[in-house]
């Protein structure tokens, strides 16, 4: 890792922190709105309003990185982050959530293009840019364990009615992660488009096709467990929304484990043996936990303990593969391809939020694991073909 990476890890990691915890009170928030009587289709609903946006926003937003600079682009969206969450608990209607998940979608877009940006504009060598890229990305699931955590003591504690407060914790370590910022000297990413729209010219080669496809079905399957897994322990374990949300918070526990093992040992493996080790383990824990789900009932309590342990294998999962493909990438492109990459884990997170919420709605929670194992398999099969294909440098 070069020195640049070294000096500026700490306000990467806090970014994706931030964005993790903002982006993963989903969860929570779904819990807390369906106890007020707010129908699981709306709820389904809701996650669009995050994602869209960040669709939508990540076609200009190369542009807009490029002409007002990483280093500025990056603060300018922590600020809106900070400002909005600052206000959340003082809005209470449900127009708002609406409102404040677009916001974070758009500031997400950017946040993202620039610390990839920033990261392949210090890292060359694959191994390592695959270890530096674990390292930062771990941080989000601690963002995810922290969020779980601090919410879920807060909305069992007599302070309950007031959960929403917990947002303004957030926004202290955005301006926390600002003030580092502005301190850091950031080697700014190679940027030459001066057009509105970025060209994608390249991107539909075969290598690049199955490549976002494996990202699409891997973000979906993590919006699974992130988003739904506590109403899923409430409503199918019949457990309350405290142990739901703390149950949830060992997944990312198990999943910041995950990316950090992975971080440190991914040097010494291929990464296409290291992907596919990875998920035959999620599919062997997700068949245990289906045949749990459909044969032995008195057993379901062992769920608590098994789905946690899928991220152990999830969590590498997106890292890695980010990180073999970023590689092949020239500089120059960056910011276009993570602009690629943040508009397909949008409409994934989208689309599996609309339809996993049929699910809840229909009370059919009994297929939650063989739904999320169909999406494994089809990442399997889809690596498969991308590790035996020949990627050259575009």
């Amino acid at each position: 890792m070069s020195t640049n990476i070294n000096k500026i890890a700490l306000p990467l990691k806090l970014t994706f922190l931030i964005f993790s915890m903002v982006l993963n009170c989903m969860g929570i928030v779904i819990i807390q709105l369906s106890a007020q009587k707010v129908g699981y289709d709306q709820l389904g609903f809701l996650e669009s309003f995050k994602d869209l946006p960040v669709a939508v926003f990540s076609l200009f937003a190369v542009n807009f990185i490029g002409r007002f600079g990483t280093k500025k682009a990056l603060i300018s969206a922590l600020l809106l982050v900070g400002i909005c969450s600052l206000f959340l608990p003082f809005i209470t209607v449900f127009w708002f959530f609406k409102f404040w998940f677009a916001i974070i979608g758009a500031c997400f877009a950017i946040g993202k293009i620039c610390v990839y940006g920033i990261i392949r504009s210090n890292v060359k060598e694959e191994g390592l840019l695959a270890k530096t890229m674990n390292s930062v990305e771990a941080s989000f699931m601690i963002g995810i364990f922290l969020v779980n955590i601090g919410f879920g003591w807060l909305i069992s504690s007599r302070f309950g009615e007031y959960w929403r407060f917990g947002f303004m914790s957030i926004s202290l370590i955005c301006f926390i992660t600002i003030f580092l910022l502005l301190k850091a000297k950031i080697t700014e990413p190679e940027n030459k488009s001066t057009t509105i729209l970025p060209s994608l010219k390249g991107f539909g080669k075969k290598p690049f096709l199955i490549f976002f496809a494996i990202s699409f079905f891997i973000i979906f399957i993590e919006q699974s467990f992130n988003s739904w897994l506590p109403a899923f322990y409430k409503d199918h374990l019949k457990i309350n929304s405290f142990f739901a949300l703390q149950a949830s918070s060992f997944l990312a526990l198990c999943s910041y484990t995950g990316r950090t093992i992975t971080s440190r040992i991914i040097q010494r493996f291929p990464l296409s043996k290291y992907f596919m080790f990875c998920l035959m383990m999620i599919i062997a824990i997700l068949v245990i936990i289906s045949m749990i789900q459909f044969f032995f009932h008195d057993y379901s309590k062992a769920l608590l303990f098994l789905f946690p342990g899928i991220g152990l294998f999830l969590s590498p999962l997106y890292p890695v593969i980010n990180s073999k493909m970023i590689a092949q990438i020239d500089r120059d492109r960056i910011n276009t391809f993570t602009s690629v990459i943040v508009i397909i884990s949008s409409v994934s997170s989208s689309i599996n939020s609309i339809t996993i919420s049929i699910l809840f709605k229909n009370q059919i929670l009994t297929y939650y694991s063989v739904y999320i194992l169909g999406a494994v398999l089809l990442v399997f099969l889809l690596s498969y073909f991308y590790f035996r294909t020949t990627i050259k440098k575009i």
